[in-house]
This record gives structure tokens, sequence and C-alpha cells, in this order.
């Protein structure tokens, strides 16, 4: 199976950590030779239930009875998608009250800047440096490094960049600025929060300028900061939310909402002016369903920021320069990149997943499912101390 992997299967680095997978449960991975794994990645934060939530699985096994695909998004009644975007708008602001499901958290950033240009008649985007979005060509254009788009370009056009919490920038948003897209914490970038009300400083000049605000919440969303999405810990609202990652338990969606005002633009002139195929799949939309009510009706937001204090008390090291984040949106950083590699590979052989952040090359993802226990984080947070100890006293 693995020459098989290298041999027909298209890869993303020329070094991917090729663990075959057997099957996984709950907070664990196994790969086919029995050995198991503890998951402090949860499939880069979309896993939000761990693996095969009993609640995900009913209600695809539910879906999978009555009908698969029937019909592109948006043309009949499918009562897992009209549900999940109306549960979506009762816990929401009232001024988000319509979703448009997408296939993926990109596809969803996709939406929300046409959403933006049409709605605004401006082309200009401003987006932040060290920001991700997601890898398709719009939202490739947004991404704040240059190291990952050069072989790519030429992007679309009307892009601008700010520095994330530098307060002096904002006037760079103007009466030409269709929107300004942000993700409520940074990423990539090494899970950096907004500082000094900064968010409620870019959604003033937002309005001052007649300018949407867009946040991305692909990876804060559903729970992982202690709050449904992470704009609420910061007192404002953005026009347009995207959403993706850990609204599927697992199973491949996004979304973008915003007032029905604004979302109602793309119904005419032109006439399906973002359209998809298989956007809204009844069966994901069941999973999706499920999450959000396992969010919601769970104690499992508020244990988050008890499970996040509790895994800064464990992770206390000299290797360990920084801890970064909220909730279960974690990473920890150390002197270099070259220890950052050695823990996560070390960890990985000791039988704990972790992985790296895609431009902090420093930081150490811990973005376990919302799930975990206390006993399996003091398990893994052992791990990654004794990983520690070993690199110390070789260096």
């Amino acid at each position: 199976m693995k020459k098989d992997f290298f041999t027909y299967q298209a890869q993303t680095t020329p070094h991917p950590l090729a663990m075959e997978v057997s099957h996984a449960e709950g907070s664990y991975i196994y790969n086919t030779s029995g050995k198991k794994y503890l998951d402090f990645v949860a499939g880069v934060s979309a896993c939000s239930l761990g693996h095969r939530h009993p609640r995900v699985i009913s209600a695809i096994q539910k879906q999978l009875d009555k009908y698969l695909h029937v019909m592109v998004y948006g043309e009949y009644i499918q009562n897992t998608a009209v549900t999940l975007s109306k549960l979506l708008a009762q816990h929401l602001p009232a001024s988000l009250e319509k979703t448009y499901l997408t296939n993926s958290g990109t596809e969803a950033i996709e939406g929300a800047i046409k959403l933006a240009r049409k709605v605004t008649g401006r082309s200009e985007i401003i987006a932040a440096h060290f920001a991700y979005h997601g890898n398709t060509m719009g939202a490739l254009s947004v991404m704040g490094f240059e190291e990952r788009k050069q072989a790519f370009r030429p992007l679309i056009p009307g892009v601008r960049f700010i520095t994330f919490n530098a307060e002096k920038e904002l006037e760079n948003i103007t009466t030409k600025t269709a929107a300004v897209l942000l993700e409520t914490i940074q990423g990539g970038a090494g899970f950096i929060e907004p500082q000094h009300e900064y968010l409620t400083k870019i959604r003033a000049r937002c309005d001052a300028m007649g300018a949407l605000l867009i946040l991305d919440e692909i990876q804060p969303g559903f729970g992982r900061t202690g709050a449904l999405f992470g704009f609420e810990h910061y007192n404002i609202i953005p026009d347009i939310l995207v959403m993706g990652k850990g609204m599927g338990g697992g199973m491949p969606i996004g979304a973008f909402t915003a007032a029905t005002a604004l979302m109602d633009t793309l119904q005419d002139n032109p006439k399906l002016g973002h359209i998809t195929t298989f956007g809204g799949h009844p069966v994901i939309a069941a999973a999706a369903l499920a999450t959000l009510q396992e969010i919601t009706e769970s104690d499992l937001m508020p244990q988050t920021l008890l499970k996040e204090q509790y895994i800064r008390s464990l992770l206390i090291h000299p290797l360990i320069t920084e801890i970064r984040g909220r909730g279960l949106m974690l990473a920890f950083l150390t002197p270099s990149a070259e220890i950052t590699n050695q823990i996560i590979l070390k960890c990985q052989d000791k039988g704990l997943i972790l992985f790296w952040l895609l431009f902090e090359a420093k930081a150490v993802r811990i973005t376990p499912p919302l799930t975990i226990s206390n006993q399996e984080i003091k398990e893994g947070c052992d791990i990654i101390i004794t990983v520690l100890d070993e690199i110390e006293n070789i260096n």
C-alpha cells in the first residue's frame, strides 16, 4: 500500500508522514500494524467530535437510507441542509441569517469574495500578511505568504495586504475597498490572536469606508475556542462569516453566512451567480447538523477552556518558549524549527500525533478533538515532556 501511495496518489510535500491507517475511534487513530496513536491534531481541526462520534455516524446512516445526491445545490428542498442552515442562524447574531453551503472552506472563501464584490460594486480585497484562507486561485490570491504563491501567478488582481494587529495600517482601508478578509485568529501564522481591540477598530473602519468585513472562522469555528465562533470573544459581528473544517464532524464541508439582503444578490444579475453541484450534500449536511447539535447541546464549549488551562499547566519546559491560542486551538513554540521537527517526529514514534503550522516553523500544533478527556490530555502531554527531556539531554 505504501508503494502504491507514492506511485499513484499525488503528494503535497516530498516527505509525507505516510502512516498507513487501519481505523480510528474517539481520540485515537490505529495503523495497519495495530499500533494506536493519540490524536492531538484532529485532522487539522476538522474532527471536532473525534473519530466516528456515535451521533455523527447515526446521522450519516439515517440519511444513507433515504437518498444521496439528487440535484445541484439550491434547487430541491432537502431536510438536512435546510435544518442545518436554520440551526446556524439560531446560534448566530440576527444579521447572519442566510447560509450558502459549499464543499470546503476554500470554496466558501471564493464565494465570500464574490459576494463582497457583487454587493459593493468594488474590486479591492484587503487581506493580512501571513494569512491562509485555502488554495484555490481566489483563496491563494489572499494568502499573505509570497513563497507559496509565486509559482502560480498571475493571481486575481486587486488584492492588498495589511499587517494583522497593526492599527496604523487601517488607513489602507478606503472607499475603494470591497472587503477586508481576516482570520479571526491567524492560523498558519502561529495562532495569533487580535490584540488591543484590533477587530473592533477594523469593524469601525470598514463601516466608515462602506467596506464589508469577512471573517474566516474555518479553524476557530465550531466551539474550538470556547465559543461557537471565535469572533464572539471580541464583541464584533462580521458582514460575511466563513466556516469549514470542524463543522462536518470529519466530513468535507464549508459555508459562508451573511444577511439575507446580501446573500440574495447572488440570485440574479446574473442568475446562478454562485453555483455548486455537491454543496449541501444531504449526507454531509446530516453529519454537520449532528456535529452542531452535539456542540451546542453539550458542555463541550465551556470544557474547552478548562482543557486549555490543563494543557498549559502540563506543558511547562525550558524548550517551550510560548503557548499561543485559545481553547483547543493551541500551538507551543520552541527555540528552532529543527527542535519542532524533532518533537513532532519523535512524538509520533511514541504514539502521539502532533503537526506543524504553515508559516511558523517553530510552532507545534495542538488541536485535539473537543471530546478529548483529561486523562488523554495527560497521556499526550506526558509524551511531549518526555520527548522534550530527551532532546534537551542530547543537545
